[in-house]
């Protein structure tokens, strides 16, 4: 084989190694991404994890399985819980996933998929608290809340209630530590949590829970397609096991045990 020969060949042989850069890179740059907006500050949904600093929840775990099995990769983005909505308006989040409670008001303002847990309101009070044991006992005191919240909706609805809201869970629940309040008013899942994490040496949980809840995850009320694609991908972790695997993971049981 002459030189000649041999220098064309390692040329054609270098012009396809380029093309295969190329085409590397086209493939990255072209990834799906899916932006998801949440209010870090919902355990066990959502929150910051002390030691990795990782967004960490069940919330996570779901978006996080919904987007490998859509083909989209899932960065998370923390956000004041009132802020998701808007942030789906302005197209600056695709999906919003905070333990949020679908409602009227808030279907005429984003899509929902189908729901994905069913919660309930309860209250939590400190130990040596006697006198609230019901939501009628809860007429003329002070209420703590998240802001945004159905449970700040309804806490408004008490008679002669002084409610207070907080940017998230855990401030409403250092105000009850700090006797600012007499109680506080959250989703049943978040009140176990906040207790079973304060070894039950703070707080307590009294009533029984209020309104049925379902919670969804929120896109933008013209992206029909994605909410579609979420549902379908739902359906798909449902029937495989991976949604019953990250519900007994955070929940010690399995879904409606």
């Amino acid at each position: 084989m002459s030189k000649k020969i041999m220098s064309l060949i390692m040329l054609m042989v270098l012009i396809a190694s380029f093309g295969l850069v190329g085409c590397g890179k086209d493939a990255a740059t072209t990834a799906k991404v899916l932006k998801v907006g949440t209010d870090a500050g919902f355990a066990p949904f959502e929150f910051q994890d002390e030691k990795s600093k990782e967004y960490v929840g069940f919330d996570v775990d779901l978006i996080k399985a919904l987007g490998k099995q859509m083909g989209y990769e899932v960065q998370i983005q923390n956000m004041n819980f009132d802020g998701l909505i808007p942030g789906l308006e302005v197209n600056s989040i695709d999906v919003a996933i905070a333990g949020m409670t679908i409602t009227d008001a808030r279907s005429q303002k984003v899509n929902f998929t189908k729901p994905y847990y069913q919660s309930g309101l309860t209250i939590v009070v400190k130990n040596d608290n006697t006198a609230i044991k019901s939501f009628k006992d809860l007429e003329g005191k002070k209420i703590a809340v998240q802001i945004g919240t159905t449970g700040a909706t309804e806490a408004k609805k008490i008679k002669d209630a002084q409610v207070r809201e907080f940017n998230n869970a855990p401030e409403a629940f250092m105000e009850l530590k700090a006797g600012g309040v007499d109680a506080v008013v959250n989703d049943k899942p978040v009140n176990e949590y906040y207790i079973a994490k304060s070894g039950s040496k703070d707080a307590k949980a009294v009533g029984e829970p209020q309104q049925a809840e379902e919670y969804g995850i929120a896109v933008a009320k013209k992206n029909t397609e994605l909410a579609g694609k979420l549902d379908k991908a739902l359906e798909e972790i449902k029937k495989n096991g991976e949604y019953e695997k990250i519900y007994v993971k955070w929940f010690g049981k399995k879904p409606g045990n």
